[in-house]
């Protein structure tokens, strides 16, 4: 049986003072934003950051301690309404560009069922990239500053992708670790969710198993494919622990790139969208990739580049071999 994020939190020895109401690990309102809703910071502080790759604490010991300990954190009131109706008009034309394209490619993934007649949008990959309204998002000092001081002080920007869940669709996603598809020097990595709609038990929320960024690599291969999930019933007990995360739209999600995490079907009459933002430290770099070593630096948004990475005694495994074509979580 499922456990919610306030069980979570009561059951693990410290957390709960770690906690607000019982709830996740976040910081009042006055701590963390001005009367317009956003951090208040000085665009003077901002820029010496972003040089010299030093920061302002972002967040509380107790919120810190909560991560490291349980691999992954909720922060809520960081995106405010009027920046989620420029995301609902830029997703808006992305659905319009969805009609033209019949599988899986750069851009997007398509749902099941889809076809021009009835465009079916499951995935819009690295949206960071491709609209100004993400990537300004994804850049933010309000989401950065969280990154770094979680990443050791500094942060390069990875990757990004805006999931749906549609209303009463199957779109399950199985339990997995990220470290099994990008394992690098170290595992100093993280993604960011941001809830673009509110979150709750019926539309598939993202469940995470705290605790589990410090245990295993598990297997993410079937019949010696790379697939990508993990059987659920070689996690056994573990699924006892496992914690929904259902904060309001507006709120972010953090999870270590080892945590274990998966989303069930979207059992609501609403869709659900997940905006997803992956950050590493500036010293971990790709196992099984070759780096393009100009875009790679071009993308640290925190700290200065260099070529001395970090190598850290952490498990991994190959996420290879692939069927052919399979370049997405959704087509294994």
């Amino acid at each position: 049986m499922k456990r919610t994020e306030r069980e979570c939190a009561r059951a693990r020895p410290g957390s709960a003072r770690a906690a607000k109401n019982g709830r996740y690990a976040t910081k009042t309102d006055a701590e963390m934003t001005n009367s317009r809703g956003f951090p208040a910071r000085k665009e003077a502080d901002s820029e010496r950051r972003r040089m010299k790759g030093t920061l302002d604490k972002a967040l509380g010991e107790a919120q810190e301690k909560f991560y490291s300990d349980n691999g992954y954190l909720v922060v809520e009131d960081v995106v405010g309404e009027a920046e989620f109706e420029v995301f609902r008009e830029a997703i808006a034309e992305f659905r319009e560009l969805v009609s033209l394209v019949e599988r899986s490619g750069d851009l997007f993934d398509p749902g099941p069922g889809h076809g021009p007649d009835s465009p079916k949008l499951r995935r819009i990959k690295n949206p960071a990239d491709r609209h100004p309204a993400f990537g300004s998002l994804m850049r933010s000092d309000r989401l950065v500053d969280i990154v770094a001081q979680l990443l050791g002080g500094t942060a390069r920007f990875d990757h990004s992708k805006l999931n749906f869940k549609p209303p009463r669709g199957n779109a399950k996603i199985e339990w997995h670790q990220d470290w099994a598809f990008y394992p690098h020097t170290n595992d100093d990595l993280l993604a960011v969710g941001v809830m673009i709609e509110d979150c709750d038990e019926e539309n598939g929320p993202l469940q995470v198993i705290p605790g589990s960024h410090m245990g295993p690599v598990h297997d993410h291969h079937l019949d010696g494919m790379f697939v990508g999930g993990i059987a659920a019933d070689s996690l056994g007990d573990a699924l006892d622990e496992a914690v929904s995360l259902t904060p309001k739209a507006g709120s972010t999600s953090i999870h270590h790139v080892r945590t274990l995490h998966a989303s069930s079907e979207n059992r609501s009459d609403r869709e659900r969208p997940l905006l997803l933002f992956s950050y590493a430290a500036v010293d971990a770099f790709p196992v099984f990739a070759k780096v393009d070593l100009e875009k790679f630096d071009s993308r640290i948004l925190r700290g200065e580049p260099t070529v001395v990475l970090r190598a850290k005694a952490v498990p991994m495994r190959l996420p290879q071999p692939r069927s052919a074509g399979a370049d997405s979580i959704f087509d294994n």
